[in-house]
């Protein structure tokens, strides 16, 4: 008994550090808004909270260049996620419920491309885009982004899919069910958790972007936040770093505030009251 006492006890002093570890730069970017550069750059670093000053946030929320940066970033994000919601719904549902040629081919093609680095794959998407006029434009960007989401996330929706019983399907269909009608109608309702996982994945991918966003975004008024924020504080010969702070954090909100919004659903049964096989 002791010796599993010292034995959880260790393994929590490892996740606490771990936590720390973890946390310690939100922590620092939250209180280093509040600060000017000079008490920012001090030595020793002061690591005690305080509010220094408020005009760092002040300059960013009355600023329209960073409201824009935000709502460019707000599209193309929420752009991703629909998309990829839609696309990844239909293609795991397809891979998962139908037989056919090529199929595991299609599988290991979708995973193999994420093997493949960002910048791997630029180049050929910048050519493509300039012949078919998708630079600088929103349908661009987000085509790019789910360059880099949708393979993971069909192989996500396929894996949810999977472990809903085909018995569902087969009862649907004696019903009178056809195939769009037990998607919709009957899978769906059981497979919310799988969606919402997919839409914040997808979310996230396209709102910390910043290589597609630098590189096939020229034009200041459809430049992402990631770009507005290395373009506005980072200079040649000085750094701001208390307004990129300030930026930052008011960025990290909106991730904040859809985990909260969808952390039930995440955390919830898949197939609750469902025939489970």
């Amino acid at each position: 008994m002791r010796k599993k006492q010292i034995k959880m006890s260790c393994v929590y002093l490892v996740l606490a550090i771990a936590l720390v570890a973890f946390l310690f730069p939100v922590y620092w970017m939250v209180i280093s808004a509040f600060r000017n550069n000079n008490g920012l750059m001090q030595r020793p670093l002061n690591f005690v909270p305080s509010i220094d000053t408020l005009s760092n946030m002040a300059a960013v929320l009355s600023s329209d260049k960073y409201v824009h940066y935000i709502l460019n970033s707000l599209i193309v994000s929420a752009g991703t996620m629909l998309s990829c919601v839609i696309l990844s719904l239909l293609a795991g549902y397809s891979l998962s419920r139908y037989k056919f040629p090529m199929r595991k081919v299609i599988m290991s093609t979708l995973l193999s491309v994420q093997m493949f680095p960002t910048v791997a794959i630029l180049i050929t998407l910048y050519t493509f885009f300039v012949q078919f006029h998708l630079t600088n434009t929103y349908t661009g960007l987000i085509l790019a982004c789910l360059c880099v989401s949708l393979p993971l996330s069909v192989w996500m929706m396929k894996s949810f899919y999977d472990t809903i019983p085909l018995s569902l399907d087969e009862a649907a269909k004696i019903d009178g069910c056809g195939r769009f009608g037990i998607l919709f109608r009957v899978i769906m309702p059981m497979m919310k958790p799988g969606v919402y996982a997919v839409a914040i994945y997808s979310f996230l991918m396209a709102w910390d972007d910043y290589v597609f966003s630098k590189v096939l975004i020229n034009v200041n008024d459809k430049k992402t936040l990631t770009v507005g924020i290395a373009e506005s504080f980072l200079g040649e010969f000085s750094h701001n770093y208390a307004g990129m702070m300030a930026l930052a954090v008011i960025a990290a909100l909106p991730i904040v505030l859809v985990f909260i919004a969808f952390q039930r659903f995440l955390i919830s049964g898949m197939t609750a009251g469902a025939v489970k096989e």
